[in-house]
């Protein structure tokens, strides 16, 4: 039977990669993006709405006749803010609901949410983090780790329900076709306009875009209901990838880095002097928190089972580098 793929947030870093990824394989792909968004493939047939409001949401859904409807949800905000965010828990929790009821409504084949492993409950340091199936708010720190927990149990529970439904926990995003302010793509744009001067401590788990939605897109066939799969790659530190930045563009070299303690009392300084700049911030005190904590997660499930692997982050940023020179932005 024929496929029909409904991605939402196809105009988000994530959702435009997967969109890409599915129409270079000849799918027929329907995308779900704000009114007025840019940057939309022409090959896919754009549906306009907002998932926090159903009604709007529903035109995506129809029309199928007899072909199988696969939806792919992407559609969320990423943010390291200290301050709870209303709109965040309103698109990734409200959102979320509206999707699984709109796909149980309309009998959609299978559904893949798009969660994060911020929802997955940290583990000490020195252990490796796998898949969990305890998804609580209060056992994550931050306003998006806690709606995506939210989200995520309750796309579990309509999964025990029956509905075909699986998640997929994608680590630090990094890589090219960002046509926003993804905080690793702002990163690399501050160091190569040379407005960063200076890093900070700590890591995390950092994985290439590509790999990410090309895991999304066999779990289409091969994820199983119910179960959830971490799309990582592996920790580096700060100090890497600015390491990585400096061999690969030849630019300066990061040789100041600032510790944590200095960096968490003057945070919230630096969430104010960005949001006058109308800029995303680098860095405030969540984020220290984040690069500061266990980021061991381990990928072998999605590797077994879905045939899941990541290429070198050397090679992401080289090509993130030369996409966003294609694009005047560096």
């Amino acid at each position: 039977m024929d496929r029909i793929y409904l991605v939402t947030g196809a105009a988000g870093h994530l959702g435009s990669v997967v969109t890409r990824q599915l129409i270079e394989k000849g799918e027929t792909v329907r995308t779900l993006v704000l009114p007025g968004e840019k940057y939309i493939p022409q090959e896919a047939q754009t549906f306009y709405g907002d998932v926090r409001n159903k009604e709007s949401l529903k035109q995506c859904f129809e029309s199928i006749e007899k072909q199988e409807l696969i939806v792919i949800h992407c559609a969320g905000i990423v943010s390291i803010a200290s301050k709870i965010d209303p709109v965040v828990y309103e698109v990734n929790v409200t959102g979320t609901k509206n999707v699984v009821d709109l796909c149980i409504e309309h009998h959609a084949k299978k559904l893949i949410y798009v969660s994060s492993v911020h929802a997955i409950p940290e583990e000490p340091h020195g252990s490796m983090i796998s898949e969990t199936k305890d998804f609580n708010p209060d056992k994550v720190l931050g306003g998006y780790a806690k709606s995506k927990a939210e989200a995520t149990s309750y796309v579990l529970r309509a999964a025990k329900q029956g509905l075909n439904a699986c998640v997929v926990h994608p680590s630090g995003i990094i890589g090219p076709y960002d046509y926003g302010r993804g905080h690793l793509t702002m990163l690399i744009i501050d160091y190569c306009k040379r407005r960063l001067t200076a890093g900070v401590d700590g890591g995390y788990d950092f994985v290439d875009v590509r790999d990410v939605a090309s895991g999304i897109i066999a779990a289409c066939d091969k994820g199983v209901a119910g179960e959830c799969y971490i799309l990582s790659n592996k920790y580096f530190k700060v100090k890497e990838i600015l390491s990585f930045l400096h061999e690969i563009t030849k630019g300066h070299e990061i040789k100041t880095f600032l510790p944590s303690w200095f960096v968490k009392i003057t945070a919230p300084l630096a969430e104010l002097y960005y949001k006058i700049l109308k800029r995303p911030p680098l860095f405030t005190s969540y984020s220290i928190y984040t690069l500061n904590s266990n980021a061991f997660f381990s990928n072998k499930k999605a590797a077994i089972e879905l045939g899941y692997a990541t290429r070198d982050i050397r090679e992401t940023i080289s090509d993130t580098i030369d996409w966003l020179k294609a694009q005047g932005r560096i």
